[in-house]
């Protein structure tokens, strides 16, 4: 008898049980770099005023390879370069603030986990979870981000809360023909 066919499959070794997690902490004004917080937990601060300046967000993991990427929109420069695990996206002692964060995992880590969050942001309080890359904040509008939270989720699994409305573009007035303009001298 021939072997007339044959399949071969070459299948990624990992743990069993591949984990992971994710700390954060961020630059906030009149605070400067505060605690580190992990897997869900708030950055920053609500109630109080204080814009976030920058941010700095790590993955952990055990049994699976990956990293984690973000940027932020920040005031004056718009969006910023990508930085890796631990990097700093924004500014320190420039009293810019950040108005928006996009955040994605990498590499083998996205077959299993999802990174979700969301933030705290002026006028408007806390948005709604998004997740893999999408924006959360603000644009157009000069309204800055207070708090963040970010959590891994397993692959699939529901958000940990509302999802609706994460990120809010302002758009600006255009004036038309019926627009009127007061002038005083």
């Amino acid at each position: 008898k021939r072997i007339e066919a044959i399949e071969i499959k070459l299948v990624r070794k990992t743990t069993a049980n591949p984990s992971a997690s994710v700390e954060y902490t961020v630059h906030a004004q009149s605070y400067g770099w505060m605690n580190t917080v992990s897997d869900g937990k708030t950055a920053g601060t609500t109630g109080q005023g204080k814009r976030l300046e920058a941010i700095r967000i790590k993955l952990k993991t055990n049994g699976i390879s990956g990293g984690i990427v973000y940027n932020t929109h920040l005031q004056g420069y718009g969006w910023t370069k990508n930085e890796i695990n631990n990097g700093i996206s924004g500014t320190t002692g420039q009293g810019k603030r950040i108005e928006a964060i996009c955040i994605s995992l990498t590499g083998d880590i996205t077959a299993y986990y999802d990174v979700y969050y969301r933030v705290h942001c002026q006028s408007y309080g806390w948005l709604g979870w998004t997740k893999n890359g999408q924006i959360a904040g603000t644009t157009g509008g000069s309204k800055r981000m207070e708090a963040i939270q970010i959590r891994l989720v397993k692959k699939g699994a529901a958000a940990p809360g509302s999802t609706d409305k994460p990120y809010v573009e302002i758009k600006p007035v255009v004036p038309t023909a019926d627009t009127y303009v007061i002038r005083v001298n």
